[in-house]
């Protein structure tokens, strides 16, 4: 039986900024994890946790860029792998976003979790990387650049 987490959002910037930091590496940083993610289909790209303050274990997601709509909605593969070095996690994650009263209503999903352990720990995961976005988003002054 698989299953999902899914959390929705009421973030206070407008979608454009929401997108910055689900696209720009050094934002993504601030509150998920280091990564070299690049905004083009097919990119394939890594997130890499440390244990410490946020993660009980160090970890790599594998992933991939598998849909993009500007502003609107990205989509990556999720794998990772479990103590044992063998890929337990095969997932998708989705962000929707939607312009709502001068904000921005976010959608997470991450789908397609095979084992019970590796559910608990990405929820509970996903729980503190979400709190962590809603704080940075809606307390930040973000300037886009147009470098």
């Amino acid at each position: 039986m698989k299953k999902d987490i899914i959390k929705q959002l009421l973030l206070q910037k407008n979608p454009s900024e929401v997108w910055d930091y689900l696209t720009i590496p050094e934002l993504l940083a601030e509150w998920l994890m280091n990564n070299d993610f690049k905004l083009a289909v097919g990119h394939k790209f890594q997130f890499q946790s440390k244990a410490g303050k946020d993660c009980e274990t160090e970890g790599v997601a594998y992933c991939e860029v598998l849909q993009i709509i500007p502003l609107k909605f990205l989509s990556y593969s999720w794998r990772a792998k479990g103590a044992d070095g063998i890929i337990t996690v095969d997932s998708v994650v989705s962000w929707t976003l939607s312009e709502k009263n001068g904000g921005t209503e976010l959608l997470f999903q991450h789908k397609g979790f095979s084992l019970e352990e590796d559910y608990q720990s990405h929820s509970k995961g996903w729980d503190n990387c979400v709190e962590r976005l809603t704080q940075i988003v809606n307390q930040k002054d973000h300037a886009r650049s147009n470098a």
